[in-house]
């Protein structure tokens, strides 16, 4: 709170002086300046209240715990360079154990990848499904992987999209297995919605024999298609200096790296995908170029996309009706392979 009054401080006059005087280049750095010390306060305000929500409401089911680990150095090829000694970057993590009587018996895992790029775990929309995991006797740990908001600008310049985020998250279960010997090792889910079910699909084509199962929600499934439908100003977030770096003509490696679609070929791991037609994020002709690169790679799998179902992009992270029979079909599937 005493950051804000002091920015307030700050911007009051500049902004008088601006409403007298033609903005100079100077003046307009200085206001973006404060535009974006603002958002970074306001995302980390907005976490830290989250998560003391997020504790409150789940206390009657879970243990809660936010916990740091590492993750690998920052790459030098984007625009921050490694610093000196290449020193891990550090990732917190939201954790939750059940309550009850399980200590006799083994905890399967999931690791949950939360949505957005730039986005952090304590969404409004991760609370649902954050209760119904645990209820349904899961350990969980869900990580605020590089570029996560609330944070600071630092870490959030610090995003790989589609690169070292996925090793952020295999890290968070790596920790949870270090930290508790109630977990089964040999019983790990990766789960994700949009951004996160990019990440999700992406950590178990990279590491599959440290995953029993994955599901995949509206995932971000190929980003050359995605650029296409959302237009240049989307690729201008991705060819940012402290992003991907370049345009898809510029590396078209790196995005079919960073692609799910084009890495359809190495799944092993029981998959199931949800969509829904009317995703105004995820539009269905991006994840069916997933669908089609997985058939076309004869992956085993399963899928269902939604018609028209309420709620476009977040149908089955609401409270209706339809979203929690879609969340029994992911818990069923789950539970299949993981065996709560």
């Amino acid at each position: 709170m005493r950051k804000l009054i002091k920015l307030l401080a700050i911007v009051a006059p500049l902004l008088a002086f601006g409403a007298h005087a033609a903005e100079t280049n100077e003046l307009g750095t200085r206001l973006r300046s404060l535009e974006e010390s603002f958002g970074q306060l306001d995302a980390k305000l907005s976490r830290q209240m989250n998560e003391l929500l997020w504790r409150q409401r789940l206390d009657d089911v879970a243990i809660v715990d936010k916990v740091l680990f590492t993750g690998p150095p920052p790459r030098g090829t984007n625009a921050i360079p490694p610093p000196a000694g290449s020193n891990e970057v550090v990732i917190s993590a939201l954790t939750f154990v059940p309550r009850g009587k399980w200590r006799a018996h083994k905890l399967p895992l999931i690791v949950l990848a939360h949505p957005e790029i730039h986005g952090n775990v304590a969404s409004d929309d991760f609370l649902v499904l954050l209760r119904e995991l645990v209820q349904h006797r899961y350990a969980v740990i869900a990580p605020d992987y590089r570029g996560s908001s609330g944070y600071g600008i630092d870490f959030w310049r610090t995003i790989d999209y589609g690169g070292l985020e996925i090793e952020d998250v295999h890290a968070a279960r790596k920790f949870m297995l270090e930290t508790h010997r109630e977990i089964d090792p040999k019983r790990v889910g990766m789960v994700g919605w949009s951004h996160g079910g990019l990440i999700a699909l992406l950590t178990v084509f990279a590491h599959p024999k440290d995953y029993q199962v994955c599901y995949a929600g509206v995932p971000v499934s190929d980003l050359e298609e995605r650029i296409k439908i959302k237009g240049k100003g989307y690729e201008e977030l991705f060819s940012a200096p402290y992003h991907i770096g370049k345009t898809v003509a510029q590396a078209p490696g790196e995005y079919r790296l960073r692609s799910p679609a084009k890495n359809a070929y190495k799944l092993s791991t029981p998959l199931l995908l949800h969509a829904n037609t009317n995703d105004e994020d995820v539009n269905i002709r991006e994840i069916q170029k997933l669908i089609d690169a997985l058939q076309h790679a004869g992956r085993d799998f399963k899928y269902h996309i939604y018609t028209n179902a309420p709620g476009g992009h977040l149908f089955n992270r609401l409270d209706t009706n339809l979203a929690r029979q879609s969340r029994d079909q992911i818990w069923q599937f789950l539970s299949r392979y993981l065996k709560p």
